[in-house]
């Protein structure tokens, strides 16, 4: 337990999340206790040309209900997701901006910003001309503007920005935020990411990786963390903010504190374009990093809401760091269990969405499960991997994020103690 000062402290007063698994944070956590899928076949676009054929998609999504028509049609879905999360999430945290925009500011990652608007304004480049471009492509498609929006729609004139690691890049945003406010340069922090990428350039680029499950045929079961029989992540699109604040100020405004953001690492692989290095050493340290930054003992850590992804070298890499991080006894009683198997891989958004599930965690004392888990592989042996959800003491959870090109980012949450 940290021995900060309250004004010091960063809690989570907030959650928006616009999902596969639903909108809102309670639809959310209802579909993942419940351990329920939101993946099916692609229905943005015409996917049988393509190898990967399924996603997680966020249905029944209207950003009208959100943002002004104007202003929409002038947003890039993964925009849209993140001003409706950001919505969702200032208004669970009872927060009014009002004239308090000053101290109130952002820090929204995504990983491959408008997706959707540079295809069709390539597609236009090539088949009409450059002239025939839309003069709104450039600030709908440039990766910031998620951030950006927010900041316009809200009236948020604090710190402003948008971290770019790949799949690590919402866990940096949330990071990097508590930091802003521990340095007092700001108050309160919206946090996290969005992703709109279920596109066909976006899939089809993925899945000339090689990362990417062909389970067409079994959409609900494709994502498979931890399972001998996984082929490869499952992609998916989300908003996901977290409203963080100042833990003194939270009290004084009789704010409903949900958990403390309490410690934060970053480290490099410094190894692979893709892969992760294969004993997970840079993400354990990202763990130990974590964990020191937030005064923990580790031996208090009893939930982690890892990365797992269902790619065979990721999710055996990841599990390698657990133990190395948390020592082997005490990473045998840890419970284990990756939410992709249910949202999908988000990408930039995905370190937000499980963040906030690894909150809601805490919250309710339970943990949700790694559904599809059915035949576990040797090499992810060695940690208490959750098949279904089950109540449980936590009173320190990690929540990991690991990029392509070795970006590791980890923070550690805690349950509130004043």
């Amino acid at each position: 337990m940290t021995s900060r000062p309250l004004n010091e402290r960063v809690v989570i007063t907030g959650i928006g999340l616009v999902s596969p698994l639903g909108i809102g944070k309670a639809e959310v956590w209802e579909a993942a206790r419940q351990g329920r899928s939101g993946a099916g076949p692609v229905t943005l676009f015409d996917a049988s040309a393509h190898g990967a054929k399924i996603a997680f998609e966020v249905k029944g999504f209207d950003p009208l209900t959100f943002i002004d028509k104007r202003a929409a049609r002038r947003m890039d879905r993964s925009s849209q997701l993140a001003v409706a999360a950001a919505g969702l999430a200032i208004e669970d945290a009872g927060l009014v901006i009002g004239a308090d925009g000053e101290r109130i500011g952002a820090v929204i990652s995504t990983g491959n910003g408008g997706n959707a608007t540079y295809e069709d304004a390539h597609t236009t480049l090539l088949t009409r001309g450059p002239d025939r471009v839309s003069p709104v492509a450039l600030p709908m498609l440039i990766c910031n503007m998620a951030a950006g929006h927010v900041s316009m729609t809200y009236g948020l004139q604090g710190p402003l920005s948008c971290i770019l690691t790949a799949c690590a890049s919402s866990l940096h945003a949330i990071g990097e935020a508590a930091d802003i406010i521990r340095r007092g340069a700001a108050d309160v922090m919206l946090a996290g990411g969005s992703e709109a990428a279920v596109t066909p350039y976006a899939m089809g680029a993925l899945d000339a990786s090689r990362a990417m499950s062909h389970r067409n045929d079994d959409p609900t079961g494709a994502s498979r963390p931890f399972d001998l029989n996984r082929d490869g992540f499952v992609l998916g699109e989300a908003g996901a903010i977290l409203v963080l604040e100042r833990m003194d100020l939270a009290l004084a405004r009789n704010a409903s504190i949900i958990a403390e953001m309490s410690g934060y690492g970053a480290t490099s692989d410094a190894h692979h374009i893709t892969e992760p290095h294969p004993e997970g050493s840079e993400q354990a340290r990202a763990m130990v990093r974590a964990l020191a930054s937030g005064q923990i003992d580790p031996g208090s850590v009893d939930h982690v809401n890892a990365h797992a992804t269902s790619t065979v070298a990721g999710d055996a890499s990841e599990v390698h760091g657990i133990i190395a991080a948390l020592g082997a006894d005490h990473a045998a009683s840890v419970a284990v269990s990756a939410t992709k198997s249910m949202h999908g891989h988000c990408l930039g958004a995905t370190g937000a969405l499980e963040a906030a599930l690894t909150t809601l965690a805490i919250a309710h004392q339970m943990v949700p499960p790694t559904i599809n888990l059915t035949d576990l592989d040797p090499a992810c042996d060695g940690v208490d991997h959750v098949r279904s959800a089950r109540a449980h003491t936590i009173r320190t959870a990690l929540c990991s994020g690991f990029g392509f090109g070795g970006h590791n980012a980890v923070i550690a949450l805690e349950a509130v103690t004043v």
